[in-house]
């Protein structure tokens, strides 16, 4: 059964590669949805994917690139109604 969540990523994660970082590991967890910088230094994904895949997924996401540093991780979970995603898009 496939869900999705919202992410959002608080702390020094803008220009260390976490989008990329964010999209490498979706397409390895087979999960859709997308990333993309916030206005105010955070970075929101949203994802959608099977249960197992997503608790990898998000794993990774909770540890960031080598060079990010996560200060705050809010995860909520999102109706699957109007969620979906063909694949992983870096958004701008």
């Amino acid at each position: 059964m496939k869900k999705c969540f919202e992410l959002i990523i608080e702390g020094r994660v803008q220009g260390v590669g976490f989008r990329y970082f964010a999209f490498n590991n979706a397409l390895k967890h087979n999960i859709t949805g997308y990333v993309k910088n916030l206005p105010d230094g955070n970075v929101e994904i949203v994802c959608s994917g099977e249960k197992q895949d997503l608790d990898k997924f998000i794993s990774k996401m909770k540890k960031g690139p080598s060079f990010s540093y996560i200060s705050s991780f809010k995860i909520n979970e999102l109706s699957s109604d109007g969620y979906e995603f063909k694949n992983f898009e870096i958004r701008y």
